[in-house]
């Protein structure tokens, strides 16, 4: 992102992180404005664009009354739902188009050797994003604030691979998911690095529906193991490629949002961005 760009994503975050920590007294369009130094009209304009969606409508959809609520009316039975079209009919399902192919012991015990790694970066409406994939799908999906540490992150992963500053088709592909209607896109592939029950937890997230929440306990539950609550935190929080595997999608029991890898703010911007893009506020 240029100068301005930054500046205004910057702005953004800041008015969200406001949100986040004063919605329960439902702050006013002129009162968040002020807050990151905008006139009115212009932050409407600007937080529209970034988000996808007015900042009345975000401060509506996050607070944690909303959160429980989509809880309540989903249950055990979000991942029914799953075998749907999502919860508008206009978002194609992420199970139905992300297929996930773990790596073979060889690759993964031998830190990626004879692995060739493409690897670029990319613009998304959440910040600048680290992508790299092999022959066979996208390897590594993050939001680098850090280039060098993100590359680096990479590398200690898979220490004897071969890497090469490409961009190519299959990272194209997975990118737009960001800017073409979910109806059009394209499968995309996913070549993973990751224990048998990280792989299980990951292929569980892909269920979860466009603009759907769901907690770690209904994940576990996914799986048939209910007790492994614990453990299915950890591998959510392992996921190596945001958004195409939804962990931005997983809150607490509670109602409230959660950590996320990459931020809680980001977190909170996607999951509005989702929803308004499924037109699930406008309903």
């Amino acid at each position: 992102m240029n100068g301005q760009k930054t500046l205004d994503y910057a702005r953004i975050a800041q008015a969200i992180g406001y949100i986040r920590e004063n919605f329960k007294r439902q702050p006013g369009l002129d009162e968040i404005a002020r807050e990151v130094a905008l006139s009115t009209a212009h932050f409407q304009r600007m937080f529209t664009e970034w988000a996808g969606v007015s900042p009345k409508k975000f401060l509506q959809y996050i607070s944690i009354e909303y959160a429980k609520k989509i809880l309540d009316e989903t249950h055990a039975s979000l991942f029914d739902t799953a075998q749907e079209t999502g919860l508008s009919g206009t978002g194609r399902l992420y199970d139905l188009f992300v297929n996930i192919e773990g790596m073979t012991p060889g690759e993964y015990k031998n830190g990626g050797e004879n692995l060739s790694i493409n690897y670029s970066f990319a613009k998304s409406p959440f910040g600048e994003l680290f992508i790299a994939s092999t022959n066979k799908g996208i390897c590594c999906l993050e939001f680098a604030d850090d280039h060098d540490a993100a590359f680096h992150s990479l590398l200690k992963k898979f220490p004897n691979a071969t890497f090469t500053p490409a961009v190519d088709e299959m990272q194209q592909n997975a990118l737009s998911i960001f800017t073409q209607d979910w109806r059009k896109l394209k499968d995309i592939k996913l070549h993973l690095k990751g224990t048998d029950f990280q792989l299980k937890v990951w292929e569980t997230l892909l269920k979860i529906p466009v603009a759907g929440l769901t907690t770690y306990g209904d994940i576990a539950a996914g799986i048939n193991n209910p007790k492994a609550c614990r453990a299915v935190g950890t591998a959510v929080g392992e996921n190596p490629v945001a958004f195409l595997i939804p962990c931005h999608r997983v809150i607490r029991s509670s109602g409230e949002l959660g950590n996320y890898h990459w931020g809680e703010i980001r977190k909170t911007a996607i999951i509005g961005w989702e929803a308004a893009k499924n037109g699930y506020l406008n309903k």
